[in-house]
């Protein structure tokens, strides 16, 4: 048995932010490993600037290289469409029932949790690893999602470093000629550089 951790995304282009978000998750939540699980296309909205999956999964694959802790999971980039968290769970559980799995996500997109497809399924397939920051406290996702069965012993609260590093602030500086070295990984900038993304 495995635990296993999961951060989803789009990754355009994978960041620090992401890789901090990991480590913590694992360290904190005590996790044998973290995947990234980069999206073919998300639930709700479009992909900005998209230089396609097979770049996405590529930058993400450079970023977590090197990393005994971390790996890339292309459960979702290869299906083509869109994903939804509760059918990635219930593959992964087909697939390896022995292992048990945490969902990673933001304190504001755990308050959201109710507006996802099949909530409670989530709950059951999976452990909700909560980054927490000062914007959205532990008592108020506690509260927003009083209403599922199960709630207070499926979320598990880590602390994630506040980092203002988003993948839209490096793609806009890609485009302005700026560097973005120190705020992703190296390989990540050089993949970046090399195939001429988001220039």
């Amino acid at each position: 048995m495995a635990r296993i951790g999961l951060l989803g995304g789009t990754f355009n282009p994978p960041h620090l932010g992401h890789l901090v978000c990991a480590q913590e998750a694992h360290s904190q939540l005590r996790l044998d490993h973290v995947l990234l699980v980069p999206v073919h296309s998300p639930p709700h909205k479009e992909i900005e600037f998209d230089p396609g999956v097979a770049h996405r999964v590529e930058l993400c694959r450079r970023a977590v290289a090197g990393d005994d802790r971390l790996a890339v999971s292309t459960i979702e980039s290869d299906v083509p469409g869109r994903s939804y968290t509760v059918d990635t769970l219930r593959k992964l559980n087909d697939r390896h029932p022995e292992d048990e799995l945490t969902f990673i996500l933001g304190g504001d997109q755990a308050c959201d949790l109710l507006a996802w497809r099949e909530p409670e399924a989530v709950l059951e397939l999976a452990e909700l690893g909560v980054a927490e920051r000062e914007a959205v406290q532990r008592a108020d996702i506690c509260e927003r999602l009083d209403g599922l069965g199960g709630v207070p012993e499926r979320l598990r609260f880590f602390d994630m470093p506040r980092l203002d590093i988003s993948s839209s602030l490096i793609r806009r500086r890609v485009a302005s000629g700026l560097p973005v070295r120190y705020l992703v990984p190296d390989a990540v900038a050089a993949y970046i550089a090399t195939a001429g993304l988001y220039a």
